[in-house]
């Protein structure tokens, strides 16, 4: 028969042989909703790394929901704006992802979209986070680290109010809804940092990513902003997603 030790052993053995196994440990990302109206949240994992249990749902104001997601991961979320059945299929006014359903299975929303975006990168690295607007904007939204001594990131105002006629997106009851990147509504090669402006020294911010800068000074505003919008934290930590924060 075995010791006490020898089985106190091999328990802890087995015990660390499991923690380190590949994909073993796996974060969480809570989604909150702090609007005064339901959205629906949308999930999307990057081109290498499997899609989440949970890639779409209904979140009514103030409440909240739980991801879990693997030790390393990249991916992006969203919310969805003005959803409904219609004629059997689930369609939204923005950030619709076309699957006809609540979940998107693994496709992006449509832009105009606010982007909480992240990559997990596994003990002993640093996650990255950032919000983006580079896809235009649709709600305010913040990436809040649930470990010390990381920063949180937000897009605390609306943009919509000071959004150009040119680049509003506007809803079934007329009002606007989302506010297009400039790339995406004039489709310009200064604007998209294409052509001859696909240089960060030949790209650099504009009129209309400066009105999102003004906005939220934390977030994307263009593809080039990447000294003030990207964040990181020693990896093994959770965060929470947070909508009209």
């Amino acid at each position: 028969m075995n010791s006490l030790m020898e089985v106190v052993g091999s328990l802890l053995v087995l015990t660390l042989s499991t923690l380190l196994l590949p994909g073993a440990y796996s974060a969480s990302i809570t989604i909150k909703n702090n609007c005064p109206f339901t959205i629906w949240p949308g999930a999307l994992s990057g081109a290498s790394t499997a899609q989440l249990s949970s890639t779409g749902f209904e979140l009514a104001s103030q409440a909240s929901q739980t991801i879990d997601v693997p030790e390393k991961w990249s991916g992006r979320f969203w919310g969805r704006r003005q959803c409904s059945n219609a004629n059997g299929k689930f369609v939204c006014g923005n950030g619709d992802c076309g699957s006809g359903q609540v979940a998107c299975n693994g496709a992006g929303g449509a832009p105009p979209v606010s982007l909480a975006e992240f990559t997990l990168s596994g003990f002993g690295s640093q996650d990255f986070y950032d919000v983006s607007l580079v896809d235009g904007y649709n709600l305010p939204v913040s990436i809040a680290p649930q470990k010390g001594g990381c920063q949180s990131t937000i897009c605390p105002k609306d943009v919509n109010t000071v959004c150009p006629q040119e680049l509003a997106l506007k809803g079934s009851d007329g009002g606007i809804i989302g506010c297009k990147s400039a790339c995406m509504a004039l489709n310009q090669p200064q604007y998209c940092c294409s052509g001859a402006f696909n240089t960060p020294d030949k790209c650099p911010p504009t009129n209309y990513s400066k009105i999102f800068k003004d906005q939220c000074p934390q977030a994307y505003s263009y593809a080039y902003d990447d000294k003030t919008s990207t964040f990181t934290c020693p990896a093994g930590g959770n965060y929470v997603v947070t909508f009209c924060p």
